[in-house]
């Protein structure tokens, strides 16, 4: 049985799926939206909001702990430079799935994985002090 075990294989070896999630990863943030299978786009979700969360610390450390996971210098630069300080302001769910229907070649379940707007949050709390003032 597989008792409290999370990991999510998607058939492949863990180095092939560690890879292979780095990648999907680093081309979220270069492009802020990637397509894919739900069963993989949950799987990259959990890797980059804990990006996500690393960016906000701002440390080296953290940026450290970035670079070995997703091994790519120029991602974790947009990532700490861009992305995570648009988030300062939320506690997690930086990411949306969005369902787009079955494959046709396999019928396997797609899904669009894009990033929240980092934004969104502040400008409803601005928008709703504004009324209140």
């Amino acid at each position: 049985m597989r008792h409290k075990v999370d990991t999510l294989k998607l058939g492949r070896s863990s180095a092939h799926r560690r890879a292979m999630l780095a990648n999907m990863v680093s081309s979220l943030f270069y492009s802020g939206r990637v397509e894919t299978t739900l069963v993989k786009a949950k799987a990259v979700r959990r890797m980059a909001e804990r990006m996500i969360t690393l960016g906000k610390q701002g440390t080296l450390h953290s940026r450290r702990l970035a670079v070995a996971r997703m091994h790519d210098e120029n991602a974790v630069k947009k990532l700490f430079d861009e992305i995570a300080p648009a988030y300062t302001g939320r506690q997690g769910g930086y990411t949306r799935i969005l369902k787009l229907g079955q494959r046709r070649g396999d019928a396997a379940e797609t899904c669009l994985l894009m990033l929240v707007e980092g934004g969104e949050v502040a400008g409803k709390e601005k928008a709703a002090a504004e009324a209140q003032a």
